[in-house]
């Protein structure tokens, strides 16, 4: 499916080099997440706005945003700029020392968070940024048992995979991480078979309670939630869950993390998910967005009163690259774009305007579709071979030939896909054209007649 235009911005040396690339891959990289040899790498040659180039040429629309990071798109040219500039300047010092790309992204990122969090500890991304900021809740209560919700994902380090409620959790846990999981209120497939949306709140909300009495809210010194959960599903909390949630933490004295990691900087229509809700947690995790990930860096945003648990105290971690500045000047120059050219309104607006509305006529007309859900620039949609039973298209855990296909329908569109277990998420970068979102969109509606082919009569 090259064209002119793909033909034109991919040169047959820049084919030939990712040719090269592919095999260097193959016999050297080692992949996160795969067995390492059936599988099959897509190579980049080139990425731009909301379009990638593959090692062919072919010029695909990302919906995926990559890994739900590039918020602002590829390439943004003042982000670029900022890190040219940054490395002409000063590349990299020790974490100990003052350097005004960090201070800036500091006081920035401060000033868009809810509340009283008002201090900032840098990370390289949201898996380390999950484990300091459960280390500064034990250390802040004294406690050491964490509540994390199933059907979640908080990273891939130990703690961080320990604390995951997915199945990527499985060979890594050992039981021995201090971390108690706990059902989520995800109204689609209820635990607590609840038929209205209070009902799951309330029913939702008690077992969490009964959670924290049975395992002793003495022995708990955090609970972390994803504000919307992510890969886990885009599954939106029912009215009142977080409130409650806040409160329950207030009321047994535990840390409340909420985990903005694919969710924030302008994901769901807002800079923080959580502000959906106009509640303030204690600590905030944060990465992906934050810079787009165009250098890495994730951070942990900070209470007035965990912060003073360290004013006297030293906080025992750190990392060589904690607020490295390439990285925060990448930040600075993405919340300034971000800011100028309204993207955080503009995702608002696409989720609203467009991307709900297509969904919803697309659940409408497609029995394979079980649920849509979300906000922004941040939506899934669930597909089921019958929607009475509501039995997925793949197994929770897994893919299937049946998704397979779907997936493969929408590369041959020209998409590229954001695909997990039985979902599609629709995740576009938030400064992504009306025209691209909307051939993203029909793009998927050709792919569901594909699923459509899998229902059950």
């Amino acid at each position: 499916m090259t064209t002119e235009a793909t033909t034109a911005a991919v040169s047959a040396q820049d084919i030939a080099d990712g040719v090269r690339a592919h095999e260097l891959d193959r016999e050297h990289v080692f992949h996160s997440w795969q067995a390492q040899g059936p599988f099959t790498p897509m190579t980049i040659l080139k990425a731009e706005g909301s379009y990638v180039w593959d090692g062919e040429g072919n010029k695909l629309l990302d919906l995926s945003s990559q890994l739900v990071n590039t918020n602002i798109g590829h390439q943004h040219p003042k982000v670029v700029a900022a890190i040219q500039e940054q490395a002409g300047k000063l590349c990299t010092i020790a974490p100990q020392h003052v350097n005004d790309a960090r201070s800036e992204a500091a006081r920035l990122i401060a000033e868009l968070t809810p509340g009283d969090l008002n201090h900032v500890f840098f990370t390289n991304g949201g898996a380390d940024a999950v484990e300091h900021a459960i280390r500064m809740a034990r250390l802040h209560t004294g406690k050491h048992k964490v509540l994390a919700a199933y059907r979640s994902y908080h990273g891939g380090t130990q703690l961080a995979v320990n604390v995951t409620g997915d199945p990527r959790r499985f060979a890594n846990d050992h039981s021995d991480s201090g971390v108690v999981h706990f059902m989520p209120a995800y109204g689609y497939r209820s635990y607590f078979a609840s038929t209205t949306e209070a009902e799951e709140t309330e029913r939702a909300l008690r077992h969490l309670e009964d959670m924290i009495v049975l395992e002793g809210a003495s022995n708990i010194g955090a609970l972390i939630l994803e504000s919307i959960p992510g890969t886990a599903g885009i599954y939106m909390p029912p009215a009142g869950y977080m409130a409650g949630v806040r409160e329950l933490t207030r009321k047994y004295g535990i840390v409340f993390i909420a985990d903005e990691v694919m969710a924030g900087f302008g994901r769901s229509g807002k800079w923080f998910s959580i502000n959906h809700w106009d509640i303030t947690p204690d600590l905030i995790t944060f990465a992906k967005g934050v810079n787009s990930g165009y250098v890495p860096l994730g951070g942990v945003a900070i209470s007035d009163a965990i912060f003073e648990t360290f004013r006297d105290r030293a906080y025992p971690g750190g990392l060589t690259y904690s607020g490295h500045p390439l990285a925060c000047a990448a930040a600075v120059a993405t919340i300034e774009a971000m800011k100028e050219e309204g993207m955080v309104e503009n995702s608002a607006r696409l989720g609203e305007d467009i991307i709900g509305p297509a969904l919803r006529a697309m659940a409408a007309k497609h029995p394979s579709v079980g649920d849509v859900r979300g906000a922004g620039c941040f939506w899934a949609v669930e597909l089921v071979k019958n929607r009475e039973t509501r039995e997925p298209l793949a197994p929770y855990g897994g893919s299937s030939p049946e998704m397979n296909q779907v997936v493969g329908a929408l590369k041959a569109e020209g998409i590229l896909p954001f695909a997990n277990f039985n979902r599609i998420h629709v995740v576009p970068a938030l400064n992504i054209s009306d025209e691209d979102l909307l051939t993203g969109l029909a793009a998927l509606d050709k792919a569901l007649d594909v699923a459509d082919g899998f229902v059950e009569a």
